[in-house]
């Protein structure tokens, strides 16, 4: 398929799908949003690299579209990027985000609802929504859950910005390097993750979301469920039977 703001590469232990609208700080139009969600169906690859092109990782939803919409047209907009933050959840795969500078409203939205995050040392992190009356409240739903509450708050009421260093600190990323090693160090996150077998990464990986926003009692019913699945798959026999003889698995799928 011919994308017309992505650019797909393969990458050996990952996809990287590159946002590819500089000229517009590569903000996340109803286009753009749509062939990303086309592009994140159609991947088969281990782990998947969101990167963008120019010095503006994302600058959020693009304003020319908001500007003068009917209320429909504005939900209709909010609803697919919506949409796409939850399929990255849901997909198979994990999913790294590559920040090389700046991430502001959608955009810190999608570095915050992928599964990991590396960014370079000159990256920027912000949801200045609040400053043009529009408050930042669907960025706020993975925000919150990767900061914690005052520290989003602070960053939703008061749209000020926070370096990569701060971001770290506060568990929105998980690497922070010298911009020459950015592509680097997410790759090999990618092949660190690529290691392990697919399925129970797949397996895992929905768990996780599952039980990460329920009580305490569901979350151990369901991880229980899960992991008893889990140890009856040929991957986890596998493994257990490769760790006791000392060699190295041999994974289904590869």
């Amino acid at each position: 398929m011919e994308y017309r703001y992505l650019q797909i590469e393969d990458a050996g232990p990952a996809e990287i799908i590159t946002l590819h609208r500089p000229d517009r700080r590569n903000a996340l139009s109803a286009a753009l949003l749509l062939e990303l969600e086309t592009a994140l169906a159609r991947t088969r690859a281990r782990a998947v690299i969101i990167a963008s092109n120019g010095p503006v990782f994302s600058a959020g939803h693009d304003l020319d579209e908001l500007n003068g919409t009917s209320q429909s047209e504005c939900s209709a907009l909010f609803e697919l990027c919506s949409r796409v933050m939850l399929g990255l959840q849901k997909l198979p795969v994990p999913v790294i985000a590559e920040v090389q500078g700046l991430a502001t409203a959608a955009g810190l939205q999608l570095v915050a609802t992928c599964d990991l995050a590396v960014a370079s040392e000159q990256a920027l992190f912000a949801t200045p929504g609040v400053r043009i009356g529009l408050f930042c409240t669907t960025p706020m739903v993975p925000l919150v859950r990767a900061i914690g509450r005052k520290r989003a708050f602070e960053m939703l009421i008061t749209g000020d910005p926070i370096d990569a260093r701060t971001a770290l600190e506060w568990g929105l990323l998980n690497r922070v390097v010298a911009p020459g090693e950015l592509r680097s160090a997410s790759l090999a996150l990618a092949g660190r993750i690529g290691e392990a077998s697919a399925a129970t990464v797949s397996t895992g990986k929905q768990a996780f979301y599952r039980t990460i926003a329920v009580p305490d009692e569901q979350a151990y019913d369901c991880a229980t469920d899960t992991m008893t699945e889990n140890a009856s798959a040929p991957d986890a026999r596998e493994g257990i039977s490769a760790f006791l003889a000392k060699r190295k698995p041999v994974w289904s799928g590869t």
